[in-house]
């Protein structure tokens, strides 16, 4: 039997196989949508985004009662969503997205009426015309696709390489309550506590998951459930978490993780228990989240900020691989020419950047100020909110923010009071130099004086060349650890970089 990209088949006992997930975005698909797609009564996901679709969202997509997810972002549908549909959103049955249909009466989230431009009618006869061409301009573009496997995102071969990742062969599928009950082994093993819900323990297909619950208790926990699933079905990328499937029954509501069995980022920084990170663990784990965040801001179209960069929201396999997690928070920013987000201020103490907090202006300088904090716990292996201690020399008894305290060393030249005291020498210097200037930088107060995340990779990277020319490791990079996403380049800062993925 063949195996399409794109496509997902459920087949039971003594009954053909049905087309349950359909994923044709950025496929060039041009006209209506097709009426023949009407004939998929078991689809639960339909993905039509970024293509050229035009005309109006069909009523017949209203009678898939089985539809759970439906994105049409990105195209030129005109009119209005059928109500149905809006009602199914409204009430959380549909993950419904149709952003950027500029000509489209409806949005995700609810309809807004926008003023009607009067338009000149077309002759019926010409109506027909296109009608009927663009049908079959359609059905052509569904059969090439399926049968060419053909992924229409502009990447190189290493960066269709990079992103093969086992995990994805699950990705966005749709489970019901009963199985999450199986997965789990009836809820057996906590991983863990959040705001969000409890994270449990699972299996899918003997491959070992993370299975995250919504609390019932949880004011902002469904909306957060929404964006986390929409961005998910966007993004794919080496280091950023990758999601198995998740389920939307009534109340219960799951997100299903691949397993990152070292858990966080900052539970070996503050655990004595947890695994040692050396001085190249910790570059390499800076270098894996950066190419993460900056795929969310260059390489997402409309870009994405993550809103909630943290140690705790960086993931480490088996092999210390980290990937950025969580973004449930996440805001994508408008393709109209805008450079920021205006929203209601969210985010964690500590890493919350101060021109976001007085302005609710978001930007992708906010997630670069978070990432900064991120290596500054890095290098120090201290908490972003800090206090003081009695070897400090501005011991006030009081908290302050883990930055102050770096900047009181750095005008003294002190690097080795710095640098997290268990590494002892076994550090390159001007490596430790250039890591805490970069988070330095990341951290003005000033948002215009912050690098973009792209350069701030360049020097990560160039501190982790340093580094590994001292350790003699200048033939690879984490030679213990078989699925390090760092590739190792010497730049000029000045230099443009290709996207990292």
């Amino acid at each position: 039997m063949w195996e399409w990209d794109g496509l997902n088949c459920t087949r039971r006992l003594n009954e053909s196989p049905r087309i349950t997930a359909l994923n044709l975005s950025s496929s060039e698909l041009r006209g209506i949508i097709d009426p023949s797609f009407s004939d998929l009564t078991m689809l639960e996901k339909l993905d039509l985004s970024n293509n050229n679709l035009n005309g109006q969202v069909p009523d017949f997509l209203s009678q898939l009662h089985n539809l759970k997810i439906l994105n049409l972002a990105g195209n030129n549908l005109s009119g209005s969503v059928p109500s149905i549909l809006v009602e199914k959103s409204n009430k959380g049955f549909l993950l419904l997205n149709v952003d950027q249909n500029p000509y489209l009466l409806c949005e995700s989230g609810g309809c807004k009426e926008k003023k009607k431009k009067k338009t000149m009618p077309l002759s019926i006869a010409v109506a027909i015309g296109i009608s009927v061409a663009l049908v079959a301009v359609a059905a052509a573009a569904l059969v090439w696709t399926l049968k060419k496997k053909k992924t229409k995102v502009e990447m190189t071969p290493k960066e269709i390489k990079q992103e093969d990742d086992v995990s994805l062969q699950f990705k966005n599928k749709i489970y019901s309550y009963s199985d999450i009950i199986k997965i789990t082994n009836n809820f057996r093993k906590i991983l863990g506590k959040g705001g969000f819900g409890t994270v449990y323990m699972g299996h899918v297909d003997d491959a070992p998951v993370a299975v995250k619950m919504l609390s019932q208790s949880s004011v902002q926990g469904y909306q957060q459930f929404q964006a986390e699933v929409k961005v998910l079905m966007r993004v794919h990328h080496r280091n950023l978490t990758s999601l198995v499937g998740y389920c939307n029954e009534g109340s219960n509501k799951a997100l299903i993780y691949e397993y990152m069995a070292n858990g966080n980022l900052r539970q070996h920084l503050s655990s004595v228990g947890t695994k040692f990170l050396s001085w190249k663990d910790r570059l390499c784990i800076a270098v894996d989240a950066a190419q993460g965040l900056e795929y969310l801001h260059n390489g997402c179209k409309p870009p994405i900020i993550h809103r909630d960069v943290k140690a705790t929201n960086i993931l480490l396999t088996e092999n210390l691989h980290a990937k950025l997690s969580d973004f449930g928070l996440s805001k994508s920013i408008p393709t109209d020419g805008s450079s920021h987000v205006s929203t209601v201020v969210a985010g964690t103490a500590g890493y919350l950047d101060p021109n976001y907090y007085q302005s609710s202006r978001l930007t992708e300088k906010s997630d670069v100020y978070s990432f900064g904090v991120v290596l500054l716990e890095l290098i120090t292996s201290q908490a972003a909110i800090r206090m003081a201690k009695d070897d400090d020399d501005d011991n006030d008894g009081k908290t302050h923010h883990l930055s102050h305290w770096v900047s009181s060393k750095v005008e003294r030249g002190d690097i080795h009071g710095i640098v997290d005291s268990r590494l002892g020498e076994d550090f390159d210097c001007s490596s430790a130099w250039k890591i805490v200037e970069t988070a330095l930088t990341c951290v003005s107060q000033n948002s215009n004086e912050r690098p973009i995340m792209s350069e701030v990779l360049i020097e990560l990277k160039n501190a982790l060349a340093m580094e590994l020319s001292r350790t003699n490791y200048g033939d690879g990079i984490n030679n213990n650890n078989g699925d390090s996403s760092v590739e190792l380049v010497f730049v000029n800062a000045n230099e443009s970089t290709p996207l990292a993925r």
